[in-house]
């Protein structure tokens, strides 16, 4: 049976029956918000690591190191973006969350908050798909630099010929040689810069307001369990 199948086999009742059901729902809602509230709380204390190793990316302003990325802030989030220098386009499923970026873009600096996406393709491959697609967001290249590769989000060639890499806090199979991922820094006042965080695969859903819009949905999100995201196209690739 498919998923939209069994999202869709489902009891027809009376409004006050309905209204029962719905309020045992929402008391697991609220847990879950709770929950929710307390691991973004447990996000906030982890420790940090300071970052010595200087790292050059290429971008629309020019030659810039990983503090310069700030832009006067004290908090960077760096999403990696699946572009590799080879590649003639940018990942579908990472184009899929950049699509939601800019929205937020327009109030994270408000909040003391920059945010940067970083891919290890040139820059002119980067802003070419980024005009193509119509984004706003600071897009950068860690082309040449071994950013992509300490944060476990670029691979090798030994590493593919081996079949093993490090991604999302594990050992695993060879996937591919470009991975998502999110990186989160802080600068002191001192200006040292400090690693904070790092989240990897299903850690991105969050990031995806059009999940949650369909979560709300009779059909769900309606995908191959085997296989999620294959339906998802670059915006300007779907039939009209």
């Amino acid at each position: 049976m498919k998923l939209a199948e069994m999202k869709m086999d489902r009891e027809v009742v009376s409004e006050a029956e309905w209204l029962v059901a719905r309020k045992d729902l929402l008391t697991r809602e609220k847990e879950f918000t709770r929950q929710r509230d307390a691991l973004s709380a447990a996000h906030r204390q982890l420790p940090m690591v300071k970052i010595d190793k200087k790292y050059v990316f290429d971008g629309p302003d020019g030659k810039e190191t990983l503090a310069d990325l700030f832009d006067g802030r004290s908090q960077l989030i760096a999403y990696h973006f699946m572009f590799g220098p080879d590649w003639e386009e940018g990942c579908k499923s990472c184009s899929y969350l950049a699509d939601h970026f800019d929205g937020a873009n327009w109030h994270l600096p408000h909040r003391d908050v920059t945010f940067v996406v970083i891919s290890r393709a040139p820059l002119s491959k980067l802003e070419s798909y980024k005009k193509r697609m119509g984004w706003r967001f600071k897009w950068l290249s860690s082309h040449g630099s071994d950013f992509n590769f300490d944060y476990h989000v670029s691979f090798t060639k030994e590493e593919e010929q081996k079949n093993k890499i490090y991604y999302n806090y594990a050992a695993g199979e060879f996937m591919s040689d470009e991975l998502p991922g999110l990186s989160v820094f802080y600068k002191d006042e001192n200006g040292d810069v400090f690693h904070t965080y790092s989240t990897y695969a299903r850690g991105l859903d969050i990031l995806v307001g059009t999940y949650n819009f369909l979560d709300f949905a009779p059909k769900g999100r309606d995908e191959n369990s085997d296989s999620t995201m294959d339906w998802v196209r670059r915006h300007d690739q779907y039939p009209a």
